[in-house]
Parts: structure tokens; sequence; C-alpha cells
């Protein structure tokens, strides 16, 4: 495979990769920018190899990437939006930028393996024995961190319910578990 073979799956499956690294970067869109950018530049010396099957190979990258930046991240202070209130009623399509967004905060919360499961699961629409292949680890591993994440992610967006006061319509949203495809 060429060049130009990597240009073409860049300039063709870019946009979707960049949704994945942003929810895996809890909404950084910068941080996502950076993340698949440096991912991407470490595929192509490998392009080769990969160049049969990009697209898991590039989303796995994208995950342990993303985890081992929160991992460094950790250890320094962590930054804190002003703007983290959600306030007044909306309703159509400016409630669900409102509800999406709190979703993000909310995977942000979650630890960066467990929000890699939920995000190659639900978003990108992985098999459980994809993601176990992906994150090397076992599908009883994936289905545990599914069931705990969800469990997490509803807590924390029933708890920012509480805090806001509004409807908990974006509890609804959220994805139910899967049974093994």
């Amino acid at each position: 495979m060429s060049e130009a073979d990597f240009t073409d799956f860049v300039t063709h499956r870019a946009p979707a990769l960049l949704r994945t690294a942003f929810l895996l970067c809890g909404g950084d869109r910068g941080a996502a920018e950076d993340l698949l950018q440096e991912v991407l530049e470490r595929s192509y010396p490998r392009w080769r190899r990969i160049s049969d099957t990009p697209e898991p190979y590039i989303r796995a990258s994208l995950a342990n990437a993303a985890a081992n930046r929160w991992r460094a991240r950790s250890r320094r202070v962590r930054e804190v939006p002003l703007d983290d209130t959600v306030g007044g009623t909306r309703s159509g399509h400016e409630q669900q930028i409102v509800e999406h967004d709190r979703v993000v905060r909310a995977l942000r919360e979650l630890p960066p393996r467990m929000r890699a499961v939920l995000v190659l699961r639900y978003f990108d629409d992985m098999s459980e024995a994809d993601i176990a292949r992906a994150l090397r680890c076992s599908t009883g591993t994936v289905k545990s961190q599914t069931s705990r994440g969800l469990g997490r992610l509803r807590k924390l967006l029933d708890d920012n319910d509480n805090d806001n006061d509004d409807d908990g319509d974006h509890l609804s949203a959220l994805p139910q578990e899967r049974t093994a495809q």
C-alpha cells in the first residue's frame, strides 16, 4: 500500500476518527485533534502492515493513547472550565446539544479504560470481542467495564440532574447493556 492509500484513508475517515477521539478526550476538541494527529503520525510508518484493516487498529491506538495521556495528566493539576453550569429551559435542537454536553462531561469523569470501552461499544458500535482485541483484555473485562461504566455514567448524570433540577431526559438517551454479539 502506498502513501496515496494512507492519504485517501485519512481524508475519508478522519472526521469519524476525530469524533471518537473527541469522546475519548472527554469533549476537549483541541486534545482530540492532537491525539488523532499523534496516532496517525505513529501509524504511517506501519501502514503496510495495517492497511488491510486500518480502522480498528487506529481506533485501538486512539483508546490506548488517550489512556496514556490521562495517566500522565493525572499527576498534574486538573483544569476546570469556568462555564461548567447548565441553566435555563431549552427545547428541541438546543436541548439535544445541552444533553450531549452533559453526557460528554459525565464521560470525562470516568477512568480512561472505562470511557474507552463505552465509546468503542456504543459510539463506534464495536463488538465485545473487537474491543477486547483492541484494548488487549478479555471479553469478560469488556463486559464488566461496560456494566460498571453505564452504572457510573447514569449515577453521574443523575447526580448532575439533581444539582440542576431538570427533567432527567438524558438518562433515557443512555444505551442499555447489550448482549454479546
